[in-house]
Parts: C-alpha cells; sequence; structure tokens
C-alpha cells in the first residue's frame, strides 16, 4: 500500500505496555479455531492461547508508539475514516469514529478479558476495536495471510462491524448460540467483509494500491474461512458449526463491496444464499 502521504488517526489507544489481570475471556472473532490451528501449529496450549489458563499479570517490555506498526496501523485506520464518513451518509447515517486499541499479550474490554491469540476483534459495548500486532504478524506468517493490505484489510474487516454496531446489524445476534453455514453470525461476519470491500473500493479510488494488493486481501479471507481453519485444525469439515463463513464466501464478500464500493451492496440479511 502507498501509504507515504496518507494522515494518520488520532483515535489509536496504544495498550501495549499495558498488564491485565484475571477476568471474563471475550471470546471474539475467529477466537476458538485460530487459537487452535495456532497451538497446532506452535505447539502452544490453546487454553492458554485463548486466555483460560490463569490470569497472572505478565510483565511488558516498553515499547516504541511510533513503530512501524503503530504508524501503519493509524494510517489504514485513517483510511478507514475517511472511507465511512463518506459511505455511511449515503445510506442514512452519520458516522462515528471509533477507537482502535493497540494491545500486547491481553487486555480488557467491556466484552471482557481477551488474550491475543483470539485475534484482532471489535467490542460492541465499548465501540472499541482491538488489535494485537505481534499476533496479526503470527496471523500472517501461520496462515499465509501475507502483505500490508492482508493486514489492512483485517483492520478494517473490525471496522466494518463497527459499522454495524453504529446501524443496529450487531442486535440481530442475539443471544444464545448461533453457528451453521447460514446463521446469523455467519451473516454477519460476511457483511463485515463486505464493508472491508468497501474500504478496499476506497482505498483503489485514492490511488493508495499497489499492485497485488487486491490479491493480497483476498488470500487473507480465504485463509481465515471457516472450512479452511478446520481442515488445518481437525483434517474435515463441519458446516454445522460454522460462524464466518467458508472461504469462498469470504472472498465473494469482500469482493462484492470492492467492486461495488457501496454498502447497501452489502446486506446478507437480504439474500436466501450466502
Amino acid at each position: 500500500m502507498k501509504l507515504g502521504g496518507v494522515g494518520e488517526s488520532s483515535n489509536v489507544v496504544d495498550r501495549r505496555g499495558m498488564g491485565v489481570r484475571g477476568g471474563a475471556v471475550a471470546l471474539s472473532g475467529t477466537a476458538v479455531v485460530v487459537a487452535l490451528v495456532v497451538g497446532l501449529i506452535t505447539g502452544q496450549n490453546p487454553l492458554n492461547l485463548l486466555g483460560m489458563g490463569g490470569g497472572e499479570q505478565r510483565a511488558s517490555a516498553p515499547v516504541d508508539p511510533n513503530d512501524a506498526g503503530a504508524v501503519f496501523t493509524r494510517k489504514v485506520l485513517k483510511t478507514t475514516e475517511d472511507t465511512w464518513n463518506e459511505a455511511l451518509p449515503k445510506v442514512g447515517k452519520r458516522y462515528q469514529e471509533p477507537q482502535l486499541v493497540l494491545f500486547r499479550g491481553e487486555v480488557q474490554s467491556a466484552c471482557g478479558r481477551a488474550d491475543a491469540s483470539v485475534g484482532p476483534f471489535y467490542c460492541p459495548g465499548d465501540k472499541k476495536a482491538f488489535v494485537d500486532l505481534e499476533f496479526l504478524d503470527q496471523l500472517q506468517d501461520k496462515l499465509g495471510a501475507k502483505g500490508d493490505f492482508a493486514a489492512g484489510y483485517v483492520i478494517a474487516h473490525e471496522i466494518g462491524h463497527h459499522v454495524q454496531n453504529l446501524l443496529g446489524t450487531m442486535d440481530r445476534r442475539g443471544g444464545g448460540k448461533d453457528t451453521g453455514a447460514r446463521s446469523t453470525s455467519v451473516r454477519i461476519e460476511l457483511q463485515a467483509d463486505c464493508y472491508a470491500g468497501v474500504w478496499g473500493a476506497y482505498v483503489k479510488k485514492r490511488g493508495i494500491l499497489d499492485p497485488g494488493d487486491v490479491e493480497e486481501a483476498l488470500g487473507a479471507a480465504a485463509a481465515i474461512g471457516d472450512d479452511t481453519l478446520q481442515k488445518r485444525a481437525k483434517g474435515r469439515v463441519s458446516p454445522e458449526t460454522f460462524s464466518h463463513g467458508t472461504s469462498e464466501q469470504r472472498v465473494r464478500w469482500f469482493k462484492r463491496g470492492m467492486e461495488s464500493g457501496d454498502p447497501s451492496a452489502c446486506d446478507t440479511f437480504q439474500v436466501a444464499s450466502l
């Protein structure tokens, strides 16, 4: 991505030097399956990866608030702000910019305590996105989601959940267990992928993309499909437990948002077949 001329968002909060004691775990994003996959690859205990192996405080080394990862995140977040400040009023809603929290190891949110290995996540309770840059690097290295635009897609997907929260779509999730190939959870996640595609259309229009960037995002979407992750972790696929959609679906809905540039094209609740 050509981010040299892009400004930096002021809505990034850096908590990477802070520790957290025990508490409830916020299992968000691709939490359980990703933790299982990374555990199998690295030999770590998946319970520890999910923050269920104890609540001890961990010492954090000092961090540079202006290191490459932090600057990249602030620039990407700025592009999402520009995207949705322009796009959301077209569907009758004013955009309220969220904060994005950088953390390392674990973090406390309104959704509970989350270990880094649950991956980037959005908490509707405090309207904040949370990203551990070290895990994002590991996700790229271990699951093949390579490149800066792939990392940008992951951030844009979480901001897509914020858009859903503003529009009231997150309320459709409701309580209780909601999994399966046609579940509300899958529809919500695929819509967030489509919203990430709307962001992709915006940065493409601004001339920010490098050759190969779109392929990076599509590779990231494919790498974290439920079927791909389950096959890696268990050697088989269980559609009745899907929560995010297949690799093919995630790629297709991202492309739908990017090709249209229109959030109205992302209504996964209006289609019978996902």
